[in-house]
């Protein structure tokens, strides 16, 4: 499934290089990322008023599902650094809407979500509903559940392969 966005967005400037780049403009990495900054843009826009942004109201609703979860169990649900995450959780709870408990059995840290993170989750639903319901209609609802497939294997070939080069010692790649 190809998705060519590019006839609308704003092309880059030719720069002439010795650099062979051909190819590039196919980099995975490269196109996710910028449909995602894209979308992100779109569902912060829409969650502006209630006072946190999409990649908080992600962590929200993953908390929320899955309480009291681990830290590393809710960095494997939402495939987001460990490190990362502990810096987003620290402003979610320093404004009250989660709370971390101590160190517990095996030095684990589990998260909950506060009634003001209940609140403030519950004020930004409408808001996602709405913004999610336009996108959803406008790329059409079939075609959604099935991008939404396909994006979800994506992510399990992306981690398969992370944990064959992380099981693949870097000399013996480097011999083969």
């Amino acid at each position: 499934m190809y998705i060519h966005v590019k006839s609308q967005m704003p092309q880059m400037k030719k720069h002439c290089s010795t650099l062979d780049l051909d190819g590039t403009g196919y980099c995975a990495s490269f196109n996710f990322r910028r449909t995602a900054r894209a979308v992100t843009r779109l569902y912060d826009m829409a969650l502006q008023e209630s006072g946190i942004r999409s990649t908080q109201f992600a962590i929200l609703v993953g908390v929320v599902k899955n309480q009291p979860v681990s830290i590393g169990a809710l960095a494997d649900v939402l495939v987001i650094d460990s490190s990362t995450l502990t810096r987003s959780l620290r402003l979610l709870e320093k404004e009250g809407l989660v709370s971390i408990s101590k160190r517990a059995a095996m030095r684990q840290r589990f998260l909950t979500l506060t009634a003001k993170g209940e609140h403030t989750l519950a004020r930004s639903l409408p808001a996602w509903r709405t913004a999610h319901g336009r996108f959803v209609a406008t790329m059409g609802s079939e075609y959604w559940i099935a991008l939404r497939s396909e994006l979800e294997r994506l992510a399990h070939v992306a981690l398969d392969l992370e944990k064959r080069e992380i099981q693949t010692p870097a000399l013996a790649r480097i011999r083969s």
